[in-house]
């Protein structure tokens, strides 16, 4: 294609965008999709996207107005919901989300091709922003996921591959530490930085989870990957102390890994693979384990269908700050329902840039049935 006819053509491409209404809406699982979300996602997968996008001063993408807690979502019940499609569950994977304990920021953690970031949005003005990259997650040639928060809001952990002082820099996950930024006055992020000893070691260190009172669980293995195991360490006069692992009740039965603590410390919910009471043999499901007042473990529990969806793989749990809601990642798949033949790349594009295509998302459930599963022996 020639030059002028491939302007021409993004021309053509760029005001057929602007043609499809703001407020037009599809219906993915059961939950309303921006249809000029979907739209756009099928120009970048197919190559069009920057046709669209141009200036991005001048770009036809406009965020929604979006007020109130939690993106402004409708609050769930005790059943399990996608949380904030299209605008956090978008198609491309998620899986953990954390909250300042204002509930006005949320980040979470996004991969899709190459990018392995955490993202951030933020109410100003009444409103809340577009979900951007988080300052301390902008170098993308390094993966950034897992963020957590502290309790007063004031430092954030995440997993990263960052090398260490005096790594070499290597691909992919050869590295997996933890590590941190700090709020800055005026509210800004300062630069990230390794939590460094005695939490970070030789091995691969992740999935940080952070108590009321700074205690840290997180997860350790072998950099092969061997049983993955929780880990907690205190926390001192503001230093990390030697962490100790959970005991054989907590980290006997299977391999464990991505554990979140109850803000009280009360009980952990953890992604358990290789259980025979498992919902969904060969993948992992997520169970809760009690915490007496003594520090003594319960058996873990399963949670059940209403979260550990069939088919599907558990991967991240969250419990906001106050404890009112259960954040989970989940790879349920909404059915093909296609009702026509034969089925075009459009109706697969349209299902692949869609939630529930595969990839994880992000669900939530109101957090009361929780404590109502911890036995009797274990208070």
């Amino acid at each position: 294609m020639s030059a002028e006819k491939d302007i021409a053509f993004s021309l053509e491409i760029r005001e057929a965008f602007r043609e499809v209404p703001d407020e037009k809406y599809l219906d993915y699982g059961g939950h309303a999709v921006k249809l000029r979300t979907m739209v756009l996602g099928w120009m970048f997968l197919s190559g069009l996207g920057p046709l669209v996008q141009g200036n991005p001063q001048e770009s036809p993408v406009i965020f929604p107005v979006l007020k109130g807690p939690y993106l402004g979502q409708t609050l769930p019940g005790m059943k399990a919901e996608l949380f904030a499609p299209g605008i956090v569950s978008t198609g491309m994977t998620e899986r953990t989300i954390a909250t300042t304990p204002d509930g006005r920021e949320i980040y979470f953690e996004l991969a899709f091709g190459r990018i392995v970031t955490i993202m951030m949005t933020k109410v100003e003005n009444g409103r809340w922003t577009e979900p951007a990259i988080a300052p301390f997650a902008s170098d993308l040639k390094y993966f950034h996921f897992e963020p957590c928060l502290s309790a007063d809001g004031r430092k954030i952990l995440f997993l990263s591959n960052r090398p260490r002082q005096d790594d070499k820099p290597k691909p992919g996950w050869a590295y997996q530490h933890i590590w941190a930024a700090d709020r800055k006055e005026g509210g800004q992020w300062g630069e990230p930085y390794d939590l460094g000893d005695p939490i970070n070691s030789g091995q691969a260190e992740f999935f940080p989870s952070l108590a009321d009172d700074d205690t840290l669980y997180f997860t350790r293995s072998t950099p092969s990957g061997e049983k993955p195991m929780i880990w907690r360490s205190r926390c001192v006069g503001g230093k990390y102390q030697l962490p100790e692992a959970l005991p054989d009740t907590v980290n006997g039965k299977g391999s464990l890994y991505n554990a979140c603590i109850a803000p009280d410390e009360s009980y952990l919910i953890a992604c358990v693979d290789g259980r025979e009471d498992s919902l969904a043999p060969g993948l992992p499901n997520y169970y809760i384990f009690f915490r007496s007042a003594n520090d003594r473990w319960s058996e873990g529990i399963n949670l059940g269908a209403d979260i550990n969806f069939p088919g599907a793989a558990a991967n991240a749990p969250y419990v906001a700050r106050d404890a009112k809601y259960f954040f989970f990642g989940s790879t349920k798949t909404k059915p093909f329902n296609f009702s026509t033949n034969p089925v075009t790349s459009q109706m697969l594009l349209e299902y692949f840039t869609g939630p529930q295509n595969g990839d994880s998302d992000i669900y939530w459930i109101e957090a009361s049935f929780l404590k109502k599963l911890r036995p009797a022996a274990s208070k």
